[in-house]
């Protein structure tokens, strides 16, 4: 197995709230329906959306930040550990890149949330 790409991202709650609050209609063009609620149907805080715009950036840092990507086409999910689903756009690229396994970490603390993601392939 090799490592193509590792990405990393940040994001501080206040600006992506403030963001949220200029333009509401953000969280349908960044996350999918499932991304934005819970397991249980809720509507997810606006600190793990935060933690799932970040992991969604440092997948595109890990693919060389590819042009015309799609925020769709990479799905955040947490059923216990985070896991990214990958189609479209993003799809494309990482097959281009020959990438077949995704490991991602994801972490709040107060107003920050951090993720890490490391593409790899066979």
């Amino acid at each position: 197995m090799a490592i193509v790409g590792i990405g990393v991202d940040v994001v501080d709650l206040a600006r992506f709230s403030g963001v949220v609050d200029r333009t509401p209609g953000i969280i349908d063009r960044l996350f999918t329906k499932a991304e934005q609620t819970s397991a249980e149907g809720h509507q997810l805080p606006l600190i793990s959306l935060a933690g799932r715009f970040a992991v969604k950036e440092a997948v595109a840092k890990a693919l060389g930040a590819p042009v015309g990507m799609e925020w769709h086409d990479c799905e955040v999910s947490n059923g216990g550990a985070p896991q990214i689903s990958v189609r479209g756009s993003v799809a494309k690229v990482a097959n281009n890149q020959g990438i077949t396994n995704w490991h991602v970490s994801l972490s709040h603390d107060g107003p920050v949330a951090i993720a890490y993601v490391i593409a790899e392939k066979v």
